[in-house]
């Protein structure tokens, strides 16, 4: 299988992080692409209409995207314990906290246009605001909800790789106030799936 990747991506690096923690990741070539809304890539488009990565390419299949449904897709081949519960409420409670970690990438990717990547006069500070503070409130519910000492599911993978984009693009912190969600994130980072899936480069518009 051949997953379309970047490396600066919150929503890419979480699904190869999925595939590692899982143990596919020795079944997967990865391939950088670079994509944004103002740069089309032909090689994405061919295989996922919104132009975006992650892709999962898979041979005589149709391919497979978002990272949601990537790290479903991983989770289906994985013969130990599943990281999507099947039922139950920690079913609900890993996909709420999966949804909470996505609308965090997707704020943090639009305060971004609001005050880097659109030109200057384009830019609307009360809408930056509206989303950082989208942001700080997401910070607060995780530092309440998350759970360190529970085992290994979907949402925290969603919010390891969500919150350490945060940092590496130096958006709206989320440590200040928060020790049980700093702590957290200080563990999960020193786990192999983390180390092997460093963040890197820059957005090319």
């Amino acid at each position: 299988m051949k997953l379309l990747y970047q490396t600066h991506s919150p929503y890419a690096r979480k699904a190869l992080v999925f595939a590692h923690e899982v143990g596919l990741a020795d079944r997967l070539e990865v391939v950088h692409q670079e994509t944004s809304p103002t740069n089309r890539n032909e090689a994405v488009f061919a295989h996922n209409p919104l132009g975006k990565v992650p892709v999962l390419v898979r041979p005589g299949q149709a391919p497979i995207f978002d990272s949601d449904v990537i790290c479903a897709f991983f989770d289906s081949l994985n013969e130990g314990r599943k990281l999507i519960p099947e039922t139950g409420a920690r079913r609900w409670q890993a996909l709420t906290m999966q949804a909470v970690a996505q609308g965090v990438c997707e704020a943090g990717i639009a305060l971004r246009w609001e005050t880097v990547r659109r030109p200057e006069p384009l830019r609307y500070p009360p809408l930056g605001d509206g989303y950082a503070e989208k942001l700080v409130a997401s910070y607060d519910w995780l530092e309440r909800e998350l759970d360190p000492e529970a085992p290994l599911h979907v949402g925290h993978v969603a919010v390891a790789t969500a919150l350490s984009w945060i940092a590496f693009r130096d958006l709206p912190d989320f440590r200040d106030g928060r020790p049980r969600l700093s702590g957290w994130l200080d563990r999960f980072a020193a786990r192999p799936s983390m180390r092997a899936t460093p963040l890197s480069g820059d957005t090319q518009d």
